[in-house]
């Protein structure tokens, strides 16, 4: 894996994230180009560091970014639930009536479950998803399904794996996945990963490609950094950004990020959803972490957006008139999941 920590952000070193209007700028320092999808990852010349060349052609106003990691954030490799765990099959019932909502999942793809087979969106899913039971944290896209079909009975989902089977990605893949999006947006995105920044600040290209959904209502996880410091994509401004709360629903999940940025939350601890086929795991488990929580908002706001426009409908599930809030954390969002 090939990743540089800088202070509390992942990069991938030696990477620069632009547009084209930087190539000429940043032409002494480049070894070679790789564009697609409107994105392009300058690979610079050795010794080059992309955290300063980043702050250099930003002073010139241009739009620059290390390519920064991102992770998938289920509780895995520890804090107080640790890994997923099996669970027995729980009750599922499809939507009586297909949902005309659609909400795209960006993550490490969907593998094969009795709950979507047959159904339009898992036939016409991309190929790269084909292995998204591979790897120490595949199922997490497969989870995060289940849920979002739970919390939206008959809703079509529109997947894209930009993590791989470890739950890690980069800025580049992202934005990239992003812009494809925009000539059929979905109505609501789940983005159940994220990063810290080098420098604290907003990544510019990942959040002008999230602009450019106008219509569409995004989600993301807050993080289980159990901290205050902004988590991107969560903490930019147009984004739903969500904490996880206890079991109880009543107080703060101990891994979950908060602060002044954060606008919602759900249950984070203990949630059953879909899950893979392998081992011990008969297709189901029980896992904690924000990712989740995200999906149980996501899935609210794609719920009542049957009847109203998305973001219409985001202002309803989070109207703080209507529930209550949790410091630090905003509007909760309860589920009987």
């Amino acid at each position: 894996m090939n990743i540089q920590q800088v202070g509390d952000a992942l990069i991938r070193p030696g990477q620069l994230l632009t547009d084209r209007s930087a190539l000429s700028a940043a032409s002494r320092w480049t070894q070679a180009v790789s564009e697609a999808d409107g994105v392009c990852v300058i690979h610079l010349s050795d010794g080059v560091d992309p955290c300063e060349l980043t702050a250099d052609l930003r002073e010139h106003g241009f739009r620059a970014s290390p390519n920064h990691v991102l992770a998938g954030q289920p509780l895995f490799f520890g804090g107080p639930a640790s890994r997923p765990f099996p669970a027995p099959p729980i009750a599922y019932r499809p939507g009586r009536t297909r949902s005309p909502v659609v909400v795209a999942l960006l993550d490490t793809g969907v593998a094969e479950h009795r709950w979507w087979s047959g159904s339009d969106w898992y036939a016409g899913r991309r190929d790269d998803d084909d292995d998204a039971a591979e790897g120490c944290q595949a199922g997490h896209g497969t989870f995060l399904a289940g849920l979002l079909t739970l919390q939206a009975p008959g809703v079509s989902l529109r997947v894209s794996r930009v993590l791989d089977g470890s739950g890690v990605g980069d800025e580049a893949t992202v934005v990239r996945a992003l812009h494809r999006l925009r000539d059929r947006p979905p109505d609501v995105l789940n983005l159940s990963f994220g990063c810290h920044t080098f420098d604290g600040r907003p990544p510019p290209l990942l959040a002008d490609a999230l602009g450019e959904l106008p219509g569409t209502v995004v989600v993301a996880c807050a993080g289980n950094t159990a901290s205050d410091r902004p988590f991107y994509p969560a903490a930019l401004g147009h984004v739903v950004a969500v904490g996880a709360v206890d079991d109880t629903q009543q107080r703060r999940a101990p891994f979950s990020a908060y602060g002044e940025w954060v606008d919602a939350c759900a249950r984070g601890e203990w949630l059953t959803s879909a899950f893979l086929q392998r081992g011990e795991f008969a297709g189901y488990a029980s896992w904690s972490g924000t990712s989740f929580a995200a999906a149980l908002v996501a899935g609210a706001i794609a719920d009542a957006a049957r009847d109203m426009p998305a973001a219409q409908a985001a202002k309803l599930v989070l109207d703080p008139q209507a529930t209550r809030q949790i410091p630090d954390l905003g509007v909760l969002v309860p589920s009987s999941l």
